[in-house]
Protein backbone atom coordinates (compact mmCIF):
# COMPACT_ATOMS: atom_id res chain seq x y z
CA UNK A 1 0.00 0.00 0.00
CA UNK A 2 2.63 2.48 0.95
CA UNK A 3 4.05 1.84 -2.20
CA UNK A 4 1.66 2.80 -4.54
CA UNK A 5 0.57 5.64 -2.17
CA UNK A 6 3.72 6.90 -2.97
CA UNK A 7 4.42 6.30 -6.31
CA UNK A 8 1.27 5.75 -8.16
CA UNK A 9 0.04 2.59 -9.78
CA UNK A 10 1.75 3.05 -13.44
CA UNK A 11 4.93 4.83 -11.19
CA UNK A 12 5.15 1.54 -9.20
CA UNK A 13 7.31 -1.77 -10.38
CA UNK A 14 7.32 -5.20 -10.06
CA UNK A 15 11.20 -4.80 -8.26
CA UNK A 16 9.66 -1.94 -6.39
CA UNK A 17 6.39 -4.83 -5.08
CA UNK A 18 8.67 -7.20 -4.52
CA UNK A 19 10.91 -5.42 -2.35
CA UNK A 20 8.02 -4.02 -0.51
CA UNK A 21 6.39 -6.99 -0.39
CA UNK A 22 9.78 -9.25 0.62
CA UNK A 23 8.29 -12.04 -1.84
CA UNK A 24 9.64 -13.62 -5.00
CA UNK A 25 8.02 -13.26 -8.05
CA UNK A 26 6.37 -16.33 -7.69
CA UNK A 27 4.89 -15.96 -4.19
CA UNK A 28 4.01 -12.72 -5.35
CA UNK A 29 1.92 -14.22 -7.98
CA UNK A 30 0.59 -17.20 -6.10
CA UNK A 31 -0.22 -14.79 -3.45
CA UNK A 32 -1.88 -11.73 -5.62
CA UNK A 33 -2.81 -13.25 -8.56
CA UNK A 34 -0.76 -10.16 -10.35
CA UNK A 35 0.18 -6.28 -9.84
CA UNK A 36 -3.53 -5.32 -10.79
CA UNK A 37 -4.76 -7.89 -7.44
CA UNK A 38 -2.07 -6.75 -5.19
CA UNK A 39 -2.94 -2.95 -5.57
CA UNK A 40 -6.85 -3.56 -5.54
CA UNK A 41 -6.26 -5.36 -1.89
CA UNK A 42 -3.76 -2.67 -0.92
CA UNK A 43 -6.67 0.05 -2.21
CA UNK A 44 -8.95 -1.99 -0.02
CA UNK A 45 -6.96 -1.73 3.14
CA UNK A 46 -6.70 1.67 2.83
CA UNK A 47 -10.25 2.36 1.90
CA UNK A 48 -11.22 0.12 5.03
CA UNK A 49 -8.75 2.09 7.36
CA UNK A 50 -9.84 5.03 6.46
CA UNK A 51 -13.56 4.47 7.09
CA UNK A 52 -12.73 3.08 10.11
CA UNK A 53 -10.63 6.44 11.11
CA UNK A 54 -13.65 8.11 9.93
CA UNK A 55 -16.24 6.10 12.85
CA UNK A 56 -13.53 6.70 15.60
CA UNK A 57 -13.82 10.63 14.69
CA UNK A 58 -17.45 10.30 14.42
CA UNK A 59 -17.43 8.55 17.80
CA UNK A 60 -21.31 8.63 18.69
CA UNK A 61 -20.59 9.47 22.23
CA UNK A 62 -20.06 12.39 21.66
CA UNK A 63 -22.52 15.00 20.28
CA UNK A 64 -22.83 14.89 16.54
CA UNK A 65 -21.42 18.00 15.77
CA UNK A 66 -18.35 18.06 17.66
CA UNK A 67 -17.62 14.45 15.95
CA UNK A 68 -17.88 16.52 12.55
CA UNK A 69 -15.42 18.95 13.91
CA UNK A 70 -13.24 16.17 14.64
CA UNK A 71 -13.72 14.71 11.45
CA UNK A 72 -13.14 17.76 9.59
CA UNK A 73 -10.08 18.70 11.83
CA UNK A 74 -8.46 15.73 11.02
CA UNK A 75 -9.00 15.93 7.38
CA UNK A 76 -7.28 19.61 7.67
CA UNK A 77 -4.61 17.98 9.51
CA UNK A 78 -3.58 15.18 7.22
CA UNK A 79 -4.07 17.45 4.09
CA UNK A 80 -1.43 20.07 5.53
CA UNK A 81 2.02 19.71 5.39
CA UNK A 82 4.25 17.32 4.41
CA UNK A 83 1.10 15.12 4.72
CA UNK A 84 -0.98 17.14 2.65
CA UNK A 85 2.41 16.73 -0.23
CA UNK A 86 2.14 12.82 0.46
CA UNK A 87 -1.83 13.28 -0.64
CA UNK A 88 -4.61 10.50 -0.68
CA UNK A 89 -4.42 7.03 -2.63
CA UNK A 90 -8.13 7.08 -2.96
CA UNK A 91 -7.58 10.64 -4.67
CA UNK A 92 -4.81 9.38 -6.44
CA UNK A 93 -6.45 6.70 -8.09
CA UNK A 94 -9.85 7.86 -8.86
CA UNK A 95 -7.60 10.52 -10.73
CA UNK A 96 -5.11 7.74 -12.09
CA UNK A 97 -7.34 4.90 -12.80
CA UNK A 98 -11.25 4.96 -11.97
CA UNK A 99 -12.08 6.25 -15.48
CA UNK A 100 -10.54 3.42 -17.22
CA UNK A 101 -10.92 0.29 -14.64
CA UNK A 102 -14.20 -0.91 -13.53
CA UNK A 103 -13.06 -2.47 -10.71
CA UNK A 104 -11.23 0.80 -9.05
CA UNK A 105 -14.21 2.62 -9.67
CA UNK A 106 -16.14 0.50 -7.98
CA UNK A 107 -14.11 0.98 -4.98
CA UNK A 108 -13.56 4.61 -5.16
CA UNK A 109 -17.35 4.54 -5.71
CA UNK A 110 -17.69 2.41 -2.29
CA UNK A 111 -15.76 4.09 0.12
CA UNK A 112 -17.20 7.95 -1.17
CA UNK A 113 -20.72 6.76 -0.58
CA UNK A 114 -19.61 4.97 2.60
CA UNK A 115 -17.92 8.26 3.57
CA UNK A 116 -21.47 10.08 2.66
CA UNK A 117 -23.31 8.10 4.34
CA UNK A 118 -21.54 7.98 7.67
CA UNK A 119 -21.71 12.28 7.51
CA UNK A 120 -25.18 12.34 6.55
CA UNK A 121 -25.86 9.62 10.30
CA UNK A 122 -23.93 12.34 11.80
CA UNK A 123 -26.03 15.46 10.70
CA UNK A 124 -29.17 13.12 11.37
CA UNK A 125 -27.64 13.13 14.71
CA UNK A 126 -26.97 16.45 15.34
CA UNK A 127 -30.48 17.71 13.63
CA UNK A 128 -32.16 15.34 16.53
CA UNK A 129 -30.28 17.13 19.02
CA UNK A 130 -30.73 20.40 18.16
CA UNK A 131 -27.38 21.18 16.84
CA UNK A 132 -28.46 21.86 13.17
CA UNK A 133 -29.84 25.45 11.62
CA UNK A 134 -33.45 25.30 10.90
CA UNK A 135 -34.24 24.01 7.39
CA UNK A 136 -30.75 22.32 7.26
CA UNK A 137 -30.83 18.82 4.92
CA UNK A 138 -28.61 16.32 6.16
CA UNK A 139 -27.70 14.67 3.30
CA UNK A 140 -27.49 18.07 0.94
CA UNK A 141 -24.41 19.14 3.86
CA UNK A 142 -23.19 15.32 3.81
CA UNK A 143 -22.64 15.42 0.02
CA UNK A 144 -21.42 19.05 0.69
CA UNK A 145 -18.58 18.14 3.38
CA UNK A 146 -17.46 15.26 1.13
CA UNK A 147 -17.00 17.62 -1.45
CA UNK A 148 -14.85 19.83 1.24
CA UNK A 149 -13.33 16.88 2.67
CA UNK A 150 -11.83 15.68 -0.75
CA UNK A 151 -10.84 18.50 -1.73
CA UNK A 152 -8.89 19.21 0.76
CA UNK A 153 -7.16 16.77 -0.03
CA UNK A 154 -6.38 17.68 -3.71
CA UNK A 155 -5.41 21.28 -2.26
CA UNK A 156 -3.13 19.79 0.12
CA UNK A 157 -1.28 18.01 -2.95
CA UNK A 158 0.00 22.13 -3.17
CA UNK A 159 1.17 22.58 0.48
CA UNK A 160 -1.89 25.08 1.16
CA UNK A 161 -1.76 27.11 5.06
CA UNK A 162 -2.94 24.91 7.41
CA UNK A 163 -4.80 28.29 9.22
CA UNK A 164 -6.81 28.75 5.92
CA UNK A 165 -7.65 25.26 5.27
CA UNK A 166 -9.26 25.29 9.39
CA UNK A 167 -10.79 28.53 8.61
CA UNK A 168 -12.68 27.25 5.11
CA UNK A 169 -13.74 24.28 7.24
CA UNK A 170 -15.25 25.81 10.04
CA UNK A 171 -16.99 28.86 7.81
CA UNK A 172 -18.88 25.63 6.63
CA UNK A 173 -19.40 23.65 9.38
CA UNK A 174 -20.72 27.15 11.09
CA UNK A 175 -22.76 27.86 8.45
CA UNK A 176 -25.41 24.93 9.17
CA UNK A 177 -24.53 24.51 13.21
CA UNK A 178 -27.23 26.35 15.44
Amino acid sequence: MEVFWTSGYHGTSLPDLLQATRLSRGSLYAAFGDKHGLFLRALDRYIDEALARLDAELDRRESALAGLRTCVAGYVERTSGANGKRGCLVVATAMELAAHDAEVERRIRRFFKGMETRLTAALVRAQRAGELAAGVEPANVAHMLLCLLEGLRVVGKTGPNRAASQAAADTLLDSFAR
